[in-house]
C-alpha cells in the first residue's frame, strides 16, 4: 500500500508514481499498466480514484487504452501527442484572464494619471 501525502489528490500521486517509473525506464512503451482493480488493491483506493489515475496518465500522454484489453505505456519517443492536462488548460485560461485584467487596469491607470496631470497643470 502506498503512503499518500496531503499535498495532491491520491489519483494524481498514483499517476505521478507511474509516470516516474515510465521516465526511469522501469515501464517500457507497450507494457501493460495495472488495471483499476489492481490499483485499488495495491493502493487501497476506490474505483473512482483508480479510474482517475489511469485517465490522468492518458490525458498526459503516458498511456493509451484499448477497449477490453486495458491500458498500456505510450510510446513517448515517437512523438506521441501529449495533450496538456485539464488543470494546465484551466490555469492557462485563468492566466490569460489575469493578463487581460492587468492590461485593462494599466489602461485605466494611464487614464487616471492623465486626468491628474491635467488637473495639476490647470491649477
Amino acid at each position: 500500500m502506498a503512503e499518500f501525502t496531503g499535498q495532491l489528490p491520491a489519483y494524481m500521486q498514483i499517476a505521478n508514481r507511474i509516470k516516474a517509473e515510465i521516465r526511469a525506464g522501469e515501464r517500457a512503451p507497450g507494457d501493460k499498466l495495472p488495471s483499476e482493480a489492481e490499483l485499488m488493491r495495491e493502493h487501497s483506493v476506490s474505483r473512482t480514484v483508480a479510474r482517475q489515475a489511469i485517465s490522468r496518465l492518458r490525458e498526459d500522454g503516458f498511456a493509451v487504452s484499448h477497449q477490453g484489453k486495458g491500458s498500456f505505456v505510450a510510446n513517448l519517443e515517437e512523438g506521441a501527442q501529449r495533450r496538456p492536462s485539464s488543470e494546465y488548460e484551466q490555469i492557462t485560461e485563468h492566466l490569460d484572464q489575469v493578463l487581460r485584467d492587468v492590461r485593462d487596469l494599466a489602461r485605466r491607470m494611464d487614464a487616471l494619471e492623465e486626468v491628474v496631470r491635467r488637473q495639476t497643470a490647470g491649477s
